[in-house]
């Protein structure tokens, strides 16, 4: 389901969650532990993110979301999602993401949630946000994660609401990324940059990601507290959500 190694003190977090690696509770629960353990040791550098085979990631595992019971089973999973995704986003250390393959929905915002994103140039390796298309809006943590990373209302809105898959090229172009190199290359550039930000005297990097993700954090922070978010996890029960869901499943299987 997933591997976490380490290489000069950095964690490298694996994908290997069958074809296209879909994210489940395990595996957010590991890197919450992961992300905890890098915070707590001085040793550590920081964390990479990356996947096994053709995919990074397709996005949230779907029978997830098709056989939640209840409303209240669809709030207990969030709850749990959105502070996993607020723990990556303010992570001490960098974190960056190895695009190695296919990057979609929640493996896009995993993904934004880091410091730094390297796609590996292939022709056909597609990245992009198709949640509008499936009928799924994105919850608090997950819509500033996202507008953030995209540094601006411009292009979160041709991103997210056109719901396209676009190459590597095109994405580095539209800022969805940093970085496109050979295959061979692509962990070794993901190294380089963790230690490149992290290995100076007396490691201000960590002082400085504070300070630029402050007020995003605090803005996920209090609109989790104070909105009334919950209400909006009755989408998994419209009919043409789910069918639209179960349709989307058969077609990955």
């Amino acid at each position: 389901m997933f591997d976490v190694t380490v290489q000069d003190e950095i964690r490298i977090f694996t994908l290997k969650n069958g074809k296209t690696n879909p994210v489940n509770r395990e595996i957010l629960l590991r890197l919450k532990e992961v992300v905890d353990e890098v915070n707590a040791s001085p040793a550590a550098r920081g964390i990479i993110l990356t996947g096994e085979g053709r995919f990074f990631s397709s996005g949230f595992d779907l029978p997830i979301f098709i056989n939640f019971k209840d409303q209240a089973e669809a709030i207990e999973f969030f709850e749990m999602e959105e502070e996993v995704l607020l723990s990556l986003f303010t992570c001490e250390k960098p974190v960056v993401s190895a695009i190695n393959g296919h990057c979609a929905a929640a493996g896009l915002i995993y993904s934004m949630a880091a410091d730094y994103r390297i796609a590996k140039d292939h022709p056909k390796i597609k990245i992009g946000m198709t949640e509008i298309k499936i009928g799924l809006p994105l919850t608090i943590a997950q819509h500033e994660v996202m507008r953030f990373g995209f540094d601006g209302n411009l292009k979160f809105r041709d991103i997210m609401f056109f719901g396209d898959m676009v190459g590597v090229e095109k994405a580095k172009e539209m800022q969805l990324i940093d970085d496109v190199v050979a295959e061979d290359q692509l962990l070794e550039r993901a190294v380089q940059v963790v230690r490149q930000w992290i290995d100076t005297p007396n490691r201000p990097f960590v002082r400085m990601k504070q300070l630029l993700r402050m007020d995003a954090a605090r803005r996920i922070k209090t609109k989790l507290e104070q909105e009334d978010w919950r209400d909006g996890m009755q989408v998994f029960f419209r009919d043409d959500v789910r069918q639209t869901l179960e349709f989307v499943q058969a077609t990955m299987a």
